[in-house]
C-alpha cells in the first residue's frame, strides 16, 4: 500500500522523532534524543554496512568490538531510556500536518514531528571474481579501520577510483610493501608517478582477473597476463551509493558526490537536509565517515533536532499563553505584573512587606 493512501486509523504510533536506520549514527542519535526525554523510535532493517568486518576500530574503550555486538549494546542503551527499536524496513515517507508519516514494509505507520535519516550506504564492489566474498576480511577500503591489522604485510591497491593513488599513499604508512595495480583505472599523472616512486610503492600494469586464496586467506592476485603477484590484503575503493530511497516522497534524493566516489544526500554541518524537519547523519550524507565519525554525527544531528523542537514547543507555549493573556494579546503591563508576582512574590517592584517601624531605616 502506498504511504500516500494510508488512512489516519492506520497511524497509531506517534513520536517526536522517527530515526530511519539503526546503525552507529542512528542509535547514537536515538540515544541522545531519548536522554533528552524525547519520544523516539528507530526503524531498522538489520543490514549494517560493516557486518562482514571482524571488529570496529577507533572507538575509545571499545576498540575492536564486533560491529554486531556494538549495535546490540546500542539498542539496549536506547531502550533503557525509553526509546523503541522496530525491526522493519522503512519504505516511504511523506509530510503531513505537524510533521511526517513513515510507512514500514510491514504496513505499520509512524507519525513524527521530525525525521532523522541514517540509512547508510551500499558498497558497489568492482566486478572482479572473489572480491565480494572477501569484502571486509582481507579485501579492504579504510586504513584507519584495517591498517593496523595488515601492518607490514604485502598490500595491493586496486586502481578503480579517483582515490586509489591516495589510498596507496595512505596504506604506505602501515607497510613498506604496497603495490598499486593499475587494473582498468585512468592513466597516472606525472606527479602521481613521482609521489608513488618517492614512497617506494610498486606499480603493476595489467587487468586483475581474480584472487588467489589459500586456506581461506588471500595470498595474491592474478593478472590477465597470467602473472601472479603475492598480496595478503587488497585495498579497493568501492562506489558508495547512499540508501536514500525512503526520502523520495519528500522530494529529496541522493546526488553525485563532488569527489566522484558515489552518491550522497546533502546536508549542512548539523545534518539538516534541504527539507525542513529532516536531518541526515552517517554514511547516507558523509560517504567517508567511519564508525566514530558516524556516531558523532548522530549525536550532533540529534542535538540540533532537540533544539529545533524546543524552539517549536516554546513558540507553541507563547501562543497558548497569549490566547489566555489578561491583556488579551501581546505581553502587556498586566502580564508583566503577573509574571513578577509569580517570580518575585512580595519582593516585586520595591514593595516592602514589613511595617515601616521594622523595615530598614529610610532617609
Amino acid at each position: 500500500m502506498s504511504v500516500n493512501k494510508v488512512s489516519e486509523d492506520k497511524i497509531s504510533e506517534e513520536f517526536d522523532v522517527v530515526v530511519v536506520g539503526g546503525g552507529a549514527a542512528g542509535l547514537s542519535g536515538a540515544l541522545t534524543l531519548a536522554r533528552a526525554r524525547r519520544s523516539v523510535v528507530v526503524i531498522d532493517s538489520g543490514e549494517p554496512r560493516n557486518a562482514p568486518a571482524a571488529g570496529a576500530h577507533g572507538l575509545l574503550s571499545r576498540d575492536g568490538v564486533s560491529p554486531l555486538e556494538l549495535l546490540r549494546i546500542g539498542r539496549e542503551e536506547v531502550a533503557g531510556y525509553g526509546g523503541q527499536i522496530v525491526s522493519d524496513r522503512a519504505v516511504s515517507a511523506r509530510r503531513v500536518a505537524g510533521g511526517f508519516v513513515v510507512e514500514a514494509g510491514s504496513g505499520r505507520c509512524f507519525r513524527a514531528r521530525r525525521l532523522l535519516v541514517t540509512t547508510g550506504l551500499v558498497d558497489e564492489v568492482p566486478e572482479v571474481p572473489g572480491l565480494r566474498e572477501r569484502w571486509g576480511r582481507d579485501v579492504l577500503h579504510c586504513p584507519y579501520c584495517h591498517g593496523w591489522e595488515v601492518r607490514d604485510a604485502p598490500i595491493g591497491v586496486l586502481a578503480v577510483s579517483p582515490l586509489s593513488v591516495h589510498q596507496a599513499l595512505l596504506f604506505r604508512q602501515w607497510s613498506d610493501r604496497v603495490t598499486l595495480f593499475l587494473h582498468t583505472g585512468a592513466e597516472l599523472a606525472e606527479d602521481e608517478w613521482e609521489r608513488l616512486a618517492a614512497r617506494g610503492i610498486a606499480v603493476v600494469d595489467g587487468e586483475v582477473t581474480g584472487l588467489e586464496v589459500v586456506e581461506d586467506r588471500l595470498a595474491g592476485v592474478r593478472l590477465a597476463s597470467g602473472r601472479r603477484v603475492p598480496v595478503e590484503a587488497l585495498v579497493v575503493a568501492t562506489r558508495m551509493v547512499a540508501r536514500g530511497e525512503v526520502l523520495a516522497g519528500l522530494g529529496l534524493s541522493a546526488v553525485e558526490h563532488p569527489m566522484g566516489v558515489g552518491t550522497y544526500v546533502p546536508s549542512d554541518a548539523s545534518g539538516l537536509t534541504e527539507v525542513a524537519g529532516v536531518w541526515a547523519a552517517g554514511n547516507v550524507t558523509d560517504l567517508l565517515a567511519n564508525v566514530p565519525v558516524a556516531q558523532a554525527a548522530g549525536f550532533q544531528a540529534a542535538a540540533a533536532i532537540n533544539a529545533d523542537l524546543v524552539a517549536e514547543d516554546t513558540d507553541a507555549a507563547v501562543a497558548r499563553r497569549r490566547s489566555t493573556s489578561v491583556s488579551g494579546g501581546a505581553f502587556g503591563p498586566a502580564d508583566e505584573a503577573e509574571v513578577c508576582a509569580r517570580v518575585l512574590g512580595e519582593r516585586r517592584h520595591g514593595l516592602d512587606p514589613l511595617p515601616r517601624s521594622q523595615g530598614p531605616a529610610r532617609p
